[in-house]
């Protein structure tokens, strides 16, 4: 970790260097000396890293190294508040000139006598570093290093389980068994993918030892991959195996040979026989690239199983046949308790007055069965008390840091994450932050990443896009698990499991890289770079040093503040504070101090009561974020346009109520000038307010990835258009008319963004733009109130990637029909308010991917949709204030999993199931609608 303070520390020096050119004498070189120290410091630094948890005095060092590199960028951040730049002019120029010469100057002795400091200081810890050979290991003889470490690896118990002892295997191992035997003569390649304890190995070995696979197979051979691989010992180890297989001697000379023979051997020996490989634990795509040549083809039906914790080595290792991925699941609410029950009470019942807090304890285990094993296994030591219980429940982190039983657990899934290459790990220590079982936007998380500066410029992408890369590589890895998709495919939201989060908090505290206060008068270290507030307003500190504070987050506030002045959320003293989150806190002004933390990047003020910003907003000249959506912010100060580095600007609110309305989304008034932001990604949602000038300036920000404004007017469309071709990155469009009945015209629209993969039109539409056919990016359509004419939908059903389609008041008509061989790869479909519709068709071959189907408000439809028994893949069919006999009409060879008949009723949304027993006629609100049937 200490490289990632380090890394991130030098490229700020490059940058001061260059550009501070007015340092005092002495100052450039001393940077310069603790550059270049710190440069040679790295490579030791990525090695001690990986070592320093088994030894306490290397671990001593990193951390001196880490607490100078936070020091030096503390005190250039430092100089940067404190040096004057600005250049007034007018008559009282000559003396505003001279207090700022008098300002600069103490500001550059101040930093001069730290960097002295600085300079002094990694001197000496310089002087201390360690040497490593090129094993890793200290040269420094046995007592630089000596330490006690109580683990081993253990993965290879997973071997030695009986079949007895196991819980919850026999239908995958089943699924698995019949992959291996069955399908053509080609080589096959099935891969088991799941996080770290998640039982892969054990279900191989078990799907290995099967009887129908012994048979099926004429050599069998199991490998586990060691880390780091040493490939030539894996292949020799692979060659004994196979000629002690058919009880041949193995070849003289194996020892001696290097690993292009190696494989020669192999192959040779594969080519003639029908074979199963087990490669156990592949983390890496080169370590499968490094056998895959090896394993012969040889049309004999054979196959190698592969369990890995990344999803990617699983999908490029089948990706030239079709082979099998199985996706290990979590165990059921039972099959975790049986698993519970039978480790840590012998098999014996539960007693009932654990039961309750049993349950809670095994809920954080999620379903993971290594961490049932081993809390079971804790518990099995424990006294059968609720009181005991209890406290193994809130203290479950202290349990994993400190009790020896659980430490194979703990490695385990440290493995993972010491696995990470440098610059990851500090973007999932970053996780720690968050409240367990809290769901994680991805884009949230995204753009936070980018405010700490853990995220790399890599030439030809966007920071955002490297940052999704980074999220992506985390769920692959099963580091993180998916909370939430889109409806096109795209990842939502993430979530960390809930005792990996517990390990990584710990890890984050040692690191002094997060703390949490999360009890009442919770304490935290004095040089804290990064707080969350979790629950309470209370639990932060009085006149807590706040003086190193780079992040401040706060969460689950509670109450609302009193009215007294005093009170406030930010800490004193924070004025290196570059993250400042204050989602859902309870305030309705905006908090005066923040204007005047001026290398804040990100700022969050989203599902707070503030109305306004004021005008000393401009101070914050390197904000990239500004997040005030479903805040009760409606209108911007014109000050917002001197924030050239602003690349997010979010300003809106829906007020959901039963059904969409069309005044249900609120943006803010546009600014005059919007053009000089042009580093904006993201603008939702601007009130064009008839402003032509206004609409024109919308054409300069080329790096615009997301768009919405509402307010539109027919006159406005054709300098739109005009506008919208030169916005060549837009991915999504979102337009509202500024009523229902006025026309949205984007006729003049001839050269399209081609990377747009998601439209939204609220208006009506006198035809349907031809351009729309024309983008085969398109993911999702949203069509409201369009009101276009009745084959006007047939123009997008050859569109190749579209998916979603919302369809509301969109064409007139009594039949809707939808043919043989469009919309190929819709998914969902919604059909609301058609107020002339009396019949859906669905001919034989159209939407064949369809899963979701929602039909709302058509109060002329007679009956279900005809051919709806075509839609084989239909899990999901929706009915909202539809009459109960059209409903049905739904013949049983429909076959649809979910049905599901919805009524507003007395400001409640009361869900029946067809079936009477799914929602069992409950009344649930609006709120818990909203995402399900958005």
């Amino acid at each position: 970790m200490a490289e990632i303070a380090v890394s991130f520390l030098l490229e700020k020096l490059t940058t001061f260097l260059q550009n501070e050119v007015e340092l005092l004498q002495g100052i450039p070189e001393d940077l310069q000396y603790i550059k270049d120290e710190l440069q040679s410091l790295k490579a030791v630094l990525r090695v001690a890293d990986s070592v320093g948890e088994s030894n306490q005095e290397l671990k001593v060092w990193v951390q001196q190294v880490r607490e100078i590199a936070y020091d030096t960028e503390d005190t250039l951040d430092e100089y940067k508040l404190d040096v004057v730049n600005d250049h007034r002019h007018g008559l009282d120029a000559f003396l505003h000139q001279v207090c700022c010469f008098t300002k600069n100057l103490k500001a550059q002795h101040r930093i001069a006598s730290k960097i002295n400091g600085i300079k002094s200081r990694i001197s000496n810890v310089s002087a201390r570093r360690p040497n490593f050979d090129n094993n890793g290991t200290s040269e420094q003889g046995p007592s630089s290093i000596a330490t006690v470490n109580p683990w081993t690896d253990r993965r290879g118990d997973a071997l030695l389980l009986d079949s007895v002892d196991l819980v919850g295997i026999d239908n995958s191992k089943e699924q698995l068994v019949q992959w291996l035997v069955e399908g053509n003569s080609g080589r096959k390649v099935v891969s088991v993918v799941g996080m770290g304890g998640s039982g892969k190995t054990t279900l191989a070995k078990q799907v290995y030892d099967n009887t129908k696979v012994k048979k099926h197979f004429a050599v069998h051979v199991w490998i586990t991959i060691s880390h780091p691989l040493k490939i030539e010992e894996l292949l020799r180890n692979m060659v004994r195996q196979l000629f002690d297989s058919i009880r041949k001697p193995v070849p003289q000379g194996v020892d001696d040979m290097d690993s292009f023979l190696l494989k020669m051997i192999i192959k040779g020996f594969l080519q003639q026989r029908r074979y199963l490989i087990v490669l156990d634990d592949v983390w890496h795509m080169n370590e499968w690239e490094m056998l895959d040549h090896a394993l012969a083809n040889n049309g004999r039906g054979s196959c190698v199983l592969l369990t890995t914790r990344n999803s990617e080595v699983a999908s490029t290792s089948c990706i030239e046949s079709e082979d099998k991925i199985f996706n290990l699941e979590p165990l059921s609410p039972d099959e975790s308790w049986t698993l519970f029950c039978k480790k840590c009470f012998q098999k014996n019942s539960c007693p009932a007055e654990l039961e309750r807090h049993s349950r809670r304890i095994l809920d954080k285990c999620e379903g993971l069965p290594l961490a049932i094993v081993a809390i079971s296994g804790v518990l099995a030591t424990k006294r059968r008390t609720v009181v005991e219980w209890e406290t193994v429940y809130r203290s479950l982190g202290a349990e994993i840091e400190d009790n020896s039983r659980l430490i194979n657990f703990k490695e385990v899934l440290l493995l993972s994450f010491n696995d990470l290459p440098y610059h990851l790990k500090s973007c999932f220590l970053y996780l720690s932050l968050f409240p367990g079982n809290h769901l994680i936007e991805n884009m949230r998380l995204i753009r936070l990443w980018i405010a700490e500066g853990f995220v790399e410029a890599k030439e030809g992408k966007t920071q955002e896009e490297v940052a999704e890369d980074y999220l992506n590589e985390l769920l692959n890895r099963s580091m993180i698990q998916i909370a939430g998709m889109t409806n096109d495919g795209r990842v939502k939201a993430c979530r960390i499991h809930d005792l990996l989060r517990e390990i990584i908090i710990s890890n984050a505290r040692d690191q002094n890289f997060v703390a949490v206060a999360k009890e009442q008068n919770a304490t935290w270290p004095e040089k804290v770079r990064r707080l969350a507030i979790h629950n309470a307003l209370a639990n932060a500190q009085q006149n807590m040093n706040a003086s190193h504070l780079r992040s401040f987050f706060v969460f689950d506030t509670g109450d609302p503040l009193s009215s007294s002045p005093t009170d406030t959320l930010i800490p004193n003293s924070c004025r290196l504070l570059k993250v400042l989150d204050l989602r859902a806190a309870p305030i309705e002004n905006f908090p005066e101090e923040i204007s005047n933390l001026r290398l804040l990047r990100y700022l969050s003020l989203r599902d707070t009561k503030i109305t306004t910003i004021p005008s000393s907003i401009k101070k914050l000249q390197d904000l990239e974020t500004l997040d005030l959506k479903h805040s009760q912010v409606s209108e911007l100060p014109v000050e917002i346009l001197k924030l050239r580095k602003l690349h997010h600007l979010l300003v809106y609110r829906y007020e959901f109520t039963s059904y969409s309305r069309f005044h249900s989304k609120y943006g803010f008034q546009a600014l005059s000038g919007i053009g000089a932001l042009q580093s904006l990604q993201k603008l939702c949602f601007m009130d064009v307010n008839h402003d032509n000038a206004l609409i024109m300036e919308l054409g300069k920000l080329v790096q615009l990835r997301r768009l919405g404004i509402t307010n539109m007017r027919k006159e406005d469309g054709k300098i739109l258009c005009s506008s919208i071709e030169k916005l060549i990155n837009l991915h999504a469009l979102s337009i509202v008319s500024s009523v229902k009945e006025e026309v949205i015209d984007l006729q003049c629209l001839s050269s399209p963004p081609q990377l747009l993969q998601r439209l939204y039109l609220y208006g009506r539409l006198e035809k349907l733009p031809e351009w729309i056919t024309c983008l085969e990016s398109l993911a999702v359509i949203y069509l409201k109130w369009s009101r276009l004419p009745n084959d006007a939908l047939e123009s997008l059903q050859n569109l190749p990637n579209l998916v979603h389609l919302e369809l509301l008041q969109a064409v007139e008509g009594d039949t809707l029909r939808f043919k043989a061989g469009g919309f190929k790869e819709l998914k969902l479909l919604g059909i609301d308010k058609f107020e002339g519709l009396r019949c859906i068709q669905v001919e034989d071959g159209a939407m064949p991917c369809l899963e979701k189907l929602s039909i709302q408000r058509c109060n002329l439809l007679e009956r279900v949709p005809l051919g709806i028994q075509h839609l084989t893949k239909l899990k999901v069919l929706e009915f909202f204030d539809m009459p109960e006999e059209l409903i049905m009409t739904l013949g049983p060879d429909a076959n649809i999993p979910e049905v599901y008949y919805t009524y507003w009723r007395n400001g409640e949304w009361e869900v029946y199931s067809l079936e009477g027993s799914a929602e069992n006629g409950r009344s649930i609100s609006t709120e818990s609608l909203q995402s399900r049937f958005k």
